[in-house]
């Protein structure tokens, strides 16, 4: 696997990597002037002075391993031949071009090591005993050995980090992702609820409020009888608005409180009817729906009277729903034409397109569009499975 992962080193990295070189060159380095003060009586000059100068320029040239990790290698290893103390700055390189694990490079780099620490020899003429040639094949060849499997070892490790954060960093993006993705949702959610709570109690209120302005000939105990729909609206549609808040913001082991169903559809019609609508209901509906079904059904009659309290004032209204268990569940709210012309409140444009949405999570469709009649029909078919047919089977 050829991964060149070369991370920035501070300082100190920098500088314990130059003191291993030094500690593993100076050893060498003593022990070859042993040798030659016992065979030759002297060390000479280059020994002295040659020797530490050509090892300070390879350990200066270590800095730069990092750009240009071959040729410093190969630079240092060739001049290790004229140096024993630069043996250390050798096996430092020779480990750093090992961890980007490459064979090629390393087997280059391994071979110039082995050749110079043979040609060394020149330099030194010290006088071995017969047969040890082997020996001053063998550890060349073993250290560089070592300081490659380390250096692998190193690369290796390398990899494994880089990948880890790699690993992390993106399981970061995807929580964020995840947790934008349900903001999002929950946002719309809210946005839903709030709309479906506020707009048909609101609607309703301002019905009222819009005959109390426009009628001058209402007699006393009429006007009260308004007064008294819109406080109760008022009062509904925050408490209702508290009961959407408690359920949005409760917790996953808290019991909701009571959503809206099928069978509450009478009672929003019979509110409605209060509220001056001229509303009619005909309910044909064979079996109990669940409970994502009937709470959609009562969504779309809400959003239906809404609208036509809005839009429609005065009209008559005409609410159908009808189904069967197994077949699908049919909701329908139709207005006539608006019988006075007042101003109409303004309109978000959020009501449809949020029950189309939410007609579509049930699996439903959703239609509406104008009648001939200038009227407006709103209409949802929504899946009705059997449930005693699905235990059957």
């Amino acid at each position: 696997m050829n991964i060149d992962v070369a991370p920035r080193l501070g300082w100190w990295q920098q500088t314990w990597r130059l003191a291993a070189a030094v500690a593993v060159g100076i050893p060498l380095w003593l022990s070859t002037g042993v040798l030659l003060r016992w065979q030759a009586a002297e060390t000479g000059s280059w020994f002295l002075i040659g020797d530490p100068l050509v090892a300070f320029g390879c350990l200066t040239a270590l800095l730069w391993r990092r750009r240009f990790p071959l040729t410093v290698a190969m630079t240092i290893a060739i001049a290790s031949t004229a140096s024993a103390l630069a043996t250390g700055a050798a096996l430092v390189a020779l480990g750093s071009v090992s961890t980007r694990r490459r064979p090629v490079e390393t087997g280059v780099v391994v071979l110039a090591y082995v050749t110079a620490s043979q040609l060394a020899v020149g330099f030194y003429p010290v006088q071995s005993a017969p047969g040890t040639w082997w020996f001053q094949l063998t550890l060349p060849t073993l250290t560089a050995g070592i300081a490659v499997a380390v250096g692998m070892a190193v690369g290796a490790r390398r990899v494994e980090v880089l990948s880890l954060r790699d690993r992390a960093e993106s399981a970061e993006r995807e929580q964020a992702a995840r947790a934008a993705q349900a903001r999002a949702l929950e946002r719309n959610r809210i946005a839903r609820e709030m709309h479906d709570v506020l707009a048909h109690r609101i609607s309703l209120v301002a019905l009222q409020a819009g005959v109390l302005d426009h009628r001058g000939d209402l007699r006393a105990e009429e006007s009260r009888v308004l007064v008294r729909g819109i406080a109760e609206g008022s009062h509904q549609a925050l408490e209702e608005l508290r009961d959407v808040l408690g359920v949005l913001r409760a917790d996953p082991g808290c019991p909701e409180p009571p959503q809206p169903s099928l069978d509450r559809i009478p009672g929003l019609v019979s509110d409605a009817r209060t509220s001056g609508l001229d509303v009619a209901l005909t309910t044909t509906v064979t079996g109990t729906p669940s409970d994502t079904v009937g709470r959609t059904c009562y969504r779309v009659v809400q959003e239906g009277l809404t609208n036509a309290a809005k839009h429609a004032p005065g009209a008559r209204i005409h609410i159908t729903v009808e189904g069967t268990a197994g077949d699908t569940l049919h909701v329908s709210v139709r207005n006539s034409p608006a019988a006075t012309q007042t101003a109409r409140p303004p309109a978000s444009g959020f009501g449809l397109l949020g029950l189309t949405e939410r007609v579509g999570l049930a699996g439903g469709e959703l239609s509406h569009h104008p009648t001939p009649e200038d009227g407006y029909v709103l209409t949802a078919r929504l899946p009705w499975p059997d449930p005693t047919h699905e235990k059957r089977a």
